[in-house]
């Protein structure tokens, strides 16, 4: 019987090299940024999450050519010794620290039995296009490359163990990009092992906060060889790469977003339609929203704060009470045409590390349209749509920090 976690036996860099691997996440650079990224660090993991920067300027990155050179540049990373596999199957404590903020979490793999009984319990649609661009990273490299980022209910059990793990030296400590500092513990005893996994058998669930289309790929891969009759009982592809951390020391950033124009509206119809759902006051300054049912707008060059009538937010509703939710139904939808936040072009995502100002350079560049800044998404609230079997909206969520690619991947033995 599969339990919720297990450990791995990770393929990871040596320690001396980690600095000269450590990559961010394939989805968080572009093609362009990626070979900018490369162009002095050679040995970069993007070299492997991103391989048609090695490949001529137009090639598809979901071509069977990239895919390929994505092996390629594993294995020769692997052969020159910069990537080494731990010899025994181990948990390891993962730390991320980002100015102040600091998290410490578990790496493990996930059962995908337990992804898919929703015992790892999700928020999120997937699209099959990143799907199928996963999938076929996970059959090229016969790894999974990008951890999942998960979170659980904050434990004693868990922190007490996890304070132990961390008294010892790290196996690595690496400054990654933006200057987030990853840090590493190998867990190899055999009783907190066992104690580790215990513990997250006794809380049952995690929940993905940031890695769905990862995770789903990992189960689309187990069922494909699972029905090719790869393995008569539980193996390597039956579980998933994660990281999952305590859910109250993970940090979200909120995630505002920009409307391309204003409807055929003026700033001045836009402002008067408003108050019959909001409480609209001009600011002097660039608003970030204190509290939830508050948001910032920022529409011909001026900023204003509006706050939801508090008799619209359906408290009992852990979809219908996001903030997200209530402006695209009382503001965005309604007043401003847009339907669809996932395939209407006229909306833009902004993830709220890129600060206020990046919001006014876009209206201010397009000429027209209108920004709106939110009150950050709580874990509680991931947690208790996820806990609902119900999906949230479209950008949500922003995590920040991020895991870094290329230092812990799970090899499919």
């Amino acid at each position: 019987m599969s339990t919720l976690v297990k450990p791995f036996a990770a393929l990871r860099p040596e320690a001396d090299h980690a600095s000269a691997l450590v990559a961010p996440p394939y989805d968080v650079v572009s093609t362009a940024e990626a070979r900018s990224y490369v162009a002095s660090k050679p040995n970069s993991f993007l070299h492997i999450s991103r391989p048609e920067i090695d490949l001529p300027e137009g090639t598809d990155p979901h071509s069977q050519l990239a895919y390929a050179r994505a092996r390629e540049n594993l294995d020769r990373l692997v052969g020159l010794g910069l990537l080494v596999r731990d010899p025994d199957p181990s948990y390891y404590a993962y730390r991320m620290r980002m100015g102040t903020h600091e998290q410490t979490g578990v790496a493990l793999v996930a059962s995908v039995a337990a992804y898919e009984a929703n015992r790892v319990r999700k928020h999120e649609l997937t699209r099959p296009d990143k799907e199928n661009d996963r999938v076929a990273n996970i059959a090229s490299l016969n790894a999974q490359t990008g951890p999942v980022l998960s979170a659980y209910r904050s434990d004693p059990t868990l922190a007490n163990l996890l304070t132990a793990a961390t008294r010892d030296d790290p196996i690595i400590d690496v400054i990654g990009p933006h200057a987030v500092k990853h840090t590493l513990w190998r867990i190899a005893d055999s009783g907190q092992i066992g104690a580790i996994t215990d513990a997250f058998e006794a809380l049952d669930v995690i929940y993905i906060a940031d890695g769905h289309h990862r995770a789903a790929a990992a189960a689309r891969v187990a069922a494909a060889r699972r029905q090719a009759g790869d393995s008569a009982g539980e193996a390597s592809f039956d579980y998933f790469l994660s990281v999952a951390f305590p859910h109250d020391e993970m940090q979200i950033f909120d995630y505002n977003r920009v409307i391309s124009d204003l409807n055929g509206l003026s700033a001045g119809d836009l402002l008067t339609a408003l108050e019959r759902d909001f409480t609209v006051s001009a600011a002097n300054e660039p608003v970030k929203p204190r509290s939830p049912g508050t948001f910032g707008m920022y529409v011909a060059g001026r900023w204003y704060a509006l706050t939801l009538d508090p008799t619209r937010i359906p408290s009992a509703d852990p979809v219908g009470s996001l903030d997200v939710t209530l402006l695209q139904q009382y503001l965005i939808a309604p007043l401003l045409n847009v339907g669809d936040p996932r395939t209407d072009a006229r909306i833009d995502f902004v993830g709220g590390i890129r600060g206020l100002e990046e919001l006014e350079r876009r209206v201010d560049a397009l000429g027209t349209g209108a920004a709106f800044s939110f009150f950050p998404t709580s874990m509680e609230q991931l947690m208790a749509v996820a806990d609902a079997g119900q999906l949230m909206p479209p950008k949500s969520t922003w995590f920040e920090p991020k895991l870094a690619d290329g230092l812990l991947s799970h090899v499919l033995d």
